[in-house]
């Protein structure tokens, strides 16, 4: 059994910073592809970043490119967000996600675990 828990989120003014923290049981990040993805009220889910277990390579989205930074903390089984110069736009609740695959993928479908999501609130 694979279980996500992200923290981490909260309200926070334009320009500034949050990181998120997604902890898994029954699964280590290391060797699977995780990503981060959101969902805007009234919009629909979208892919965030994700990071390969294997390679540590990343992929931003366009929007979060430069602000945000997603990577591995081997030491707690952990997969971090960090997100810096934070806009309005990033209000959403955020989702980790796990593959069963060793390489990551922009597509939901792609993703076997899910957590429940934690929210992020963006003031302007």
């Amino acid at each position: 059994q694979v279980h996500l828990v992200e923290s981490g989120g909260g309200l926070v003014q334009a320009g500034g910073s949050l990181r998120l923290s997604c902890t898994a049981s029954g699964r280590t990040f290391s060797r699977y592809g995780t990503a981060w993805f959101r969902q805007a009220p009234g919009k629909e889910r979208e892919f965030v970043a994700s990071i390969s277990g294997s390679s540590g390579s990343t992929y931003y989205a366009d929007s979060v490119k430069g602000r945000f930074t997603i990577s591995i903390d081997n030491a707690e089984n952990a997969v971090n967000l960090q997100m810096n110069s934070l806009k309005s736009e990033d209000t959403a609740v955020y989702y980790c996600a796990i593959r069963s695959k060793m390489g990551p993928s922009i597509s939901i479908p792609a993703y076997d675990y899910w957590g429940q999501g934690t929210r992020v609130t963006v003031s302007s």
